[in-house]
């Protein structure tokens, strides 16, 4: 076993940036932290989300703070800019996505058991506030809202990494789907 050097991973990396995005794309509800926006765009470019709706007052780049985490990421993943989350849903639901929240909800289920309503997406992932979670008006446009177990006193991940590790199931899962379908 050997570590790669920075140049195989970077060159390695180039031709992976060739791939063609998969079709999921995430909406920013009110996230309030630039870092986590940041974070959301590196998170999402690794797992070849093909757009980031930034709604509401979620922050949006050029801006200093998002670039300093994002490392570029944000003027690689396609981005847009909309005041209003339910028309940003109303259009993509139109347009054939599965709506999925982040949530946690009465009816949500764990991450890990979501399973895609039709083979090849497309999805939408849906993740919210910080503290006040998706907006309540959102709700009745979702077909199912997803939620990561948590063991221990805390009851919820830092929203960047809860994205992260939701994104990374259904960019598993949209993979998985393209090849048996």
């Amino acid at each position: 076993m050997r570590k790669l050097t920075h140049q195989e991973i970077v060159t390695r990396q180039k031709t992976k940036s060739l791939e063609i995005r998969l079709p999921l794309t995430v909406v920013l509800n009110n996230i309030r932290s630039l870092f986590n926006v940041g974070s959301i765009f590196r998170t999402a470019d690794g797992a070849g989300v093909e757009k980031i709706w930034l709604c509401g007052y979620t922050g949006f780049p050029p801006q200093s703070q998002i670039s300093k985490i994002a490392l570029g990421a944000e003027q690689r993943v396609p981005w847009e800019h909309h005041d209003d989350a339910v028309a940003v849903i109303k259009k993509l639901k139109r347009q054939g996505y599965q709506i999925v929240l982040l949530e946690q909800l009465d009816q949500s289920i764990q991450h890990h058991t979501f399973e895609l309503r039709s083979p090849k997406g497309p999805v939408c992932l849906v993740v919210g506030n910080e503290i006040e979670g998706v907006s309540d008006g959102l709700l009745p446009y979702c077909d199912c809202a997803v939620e990561i177990p948590m063991s221990g006193v805390k009851n919820s991940l830092n929203v960047s990494v809860a994205f992260g590790i939701v994104a990374y199931h259904l960019s598993h899962s949209l993979k998985i789907s393209s090849k048996l379908g």
